[in-house]
């Protein structure tokens, strides 16, 4: 008999939060670059982004894609050396979590809360990306039953003690935890500890979080679409 589970814990960047991949255009509006330049789009056509598709082989990390494509953009607006951290800031309103945030992923996590069941977040890079401020002021902040952001850590994902550090402050077992990831090595990781996962498809992220919902066993109304 399967082990009941007790919690939620979702990874932020893509499964809470939208991916730059699917914001773009805004990028492009908001620093005046011509529509279609970026051509990068992970996931959503990966033989078209080799860069993405050495991530996935684990030649290099998720850090360094990102790194890349925010300096790829710096160059194209003559900013050297810009970072994540430089390309959100120039997106206009970084508070605007409307703008930023999966509206699913905020139905979700208030849904889940109502049921009863703890609900964390386990992450490697937010404030890395976004800054404190954003960290500090995201609007679920106080629902949550556990924040791991390893912006300053040593211990990513998928480092077995991140997942149990997570584990620790839920006070549950591997097994009594839902773990939810868009990145394939950070969905191993947790498999490897013991907990039950799914592998967030951000081409598909109403299904995933219906989804989600089922393995819950949670009766919920229809969700909100993108």
């Amino acid at each position: 008999m399967k082990t009941h589970i007790k919690a939620l814990l979702l990874d932020f960047g893509s499964v809470i939060s939208k991916s730059l991949f699917e914001r773009q255009k805004s990028i492009e509006n908001n620093l005046n670059l011509p529509k279609g330049i970026l051509k990068w789009k992970g996931p959503f056509d990966p033989k078209s982004d080799p860069l993405w598709m050495s991530m996935q082989k684990d030649e290099i990390t998720e850090r360094k894609y990102w790194g890349t494509r925010a300096k790829e953009i710096g160059e194209l607006i003559e900013k050297k050396d810009w970072s994540m951290l430089d390309l959100l800031k120039s997106m206009g309103d970084k508070t605007n979590y409307n703008e930023i945030l999966r509206p699913q992923a905020l139905q979700v996590i208030s849904i889940v809360k109502k049921a009863g069941l703890k609900v964390g977040v386990l992450s490697n890079e937010i404030e890395l990306f976004t800054g404190k401020d954003f960290v500090d002021n995201l609007p679920f902040r106080h629902d949550l039953d556990t924040f791991y952001d390893a912006t300053h850590s040593d211990i990513l994902k998928p480092d077995p003690r991140a997942y149990n550090t997570a584990l620790n402050n839920l006070q549950l077992q591997p097994n009594e935890v839902l773990f939810v990831d868009d990145q394939l090595r950070n969905i191993a990781g947790a498999m490897k500890c013991g907990l039950r996962t799914l592998h967030f498809d951000i081409t598909q992220p109403d299904a995933c979080y219906q989804y989600i919902l089922n393995v819950l066993n949670i009766d919920t109304p229809v969700l909100i679409n993108n």
